[in-house]
């Protein structure tokens, strides 16, 4: 096991050598992709958007005990704990105000939410264009040597590795795209999950006689 991760560590070092200059840029493309995709993981995670103990807590709120609710909520551990404070402040307030005001917090909310996201469509954009522009310049230094050498194995073998920046661009670029549209669907699914959530616990607050306390 040792001389394979050895052999394999060798052939990825030799393989970003022959990529040239280009590879630099590429390598900072990937690092911000791997950074951006594990930080949307752990920022869309229920645990810090829609809690699934508190989302049944807070649609339960007229049938069980709100102690417990109310506890998370003034924590703010979560977006939908936050968004709950902001309907708890203005309790017994007529149900628009409370609406709009939740409403108000809630782009807040949904900005952070895509937060990271733009930084996957620059990778996305950027990691192809810099592969092909590092195939292109290598490909333009091949043919200018074509005079100077008839050893066509040569000159195919230096064909072969100017396409190593375009293989790492779509290798960067490809999983970016498939995360990119994973968590724009998690972020759907979570907001949709909040707005049903909320709307149930915006009427509890407006109650004439509020059960929340």
């Amino acid at each position: 096991m040792d001389l394979l991760a050895i052999s394999t560590t060798e052939a990825t070092l030799e393989f970003l050598k022959k990529g040239g200059v280009f590879m630099i840029p590429l390598i900072l493309c990937s690092i911000a992709g791997v950074t951006a995709i594990g930080f949307k993981a752990m920022s869309l995670g229920l645990s810090r958007t829609v809690p699934d103990g508190l989302a049944r807590g807070m649609a339960d709120i007229n049938s069980g005990d709100t102690d417990p609710v109310v506890r998370e909520l003034k924590q703010g551990g979560s977006a939908l704990a936050r968004l709950g404070a902001v309907a708890l402040r203005h309790q017994g307030k007529p149900t628009e105000d409370i609406t709009r005001a939740v409403e108000s917090s809630a782009r807040e909310e949904v900005v952070k939410m895509h937060a990271g996201i733009g930084l996957l469509d620059v990778v996305i954009t950027v990691a192809p264009l810099l592969g092909l522009l590092g195939t292109a310049s290598g490909l333009v230094t091949i043919f200018q040597g074509l005079g100077e050498t008839t050893d066509h194995l040569a000159i195919a073998r230096g064909i072969a590795e100017a396409l190593n920046t375009t293989i790492f661009g779509l290798a960067i670029a490809v999983p970016c795209v498939i995360a990119h549209s994973y968590f724009t669907r998690r972020i759907e699914r979570l907001t949709a999950r909040m707005e049903s959530v909320l709307a149930d616990f915006v009427s509890a607050c407006s109650h004439p006689s509020p059960p929340v306390h």
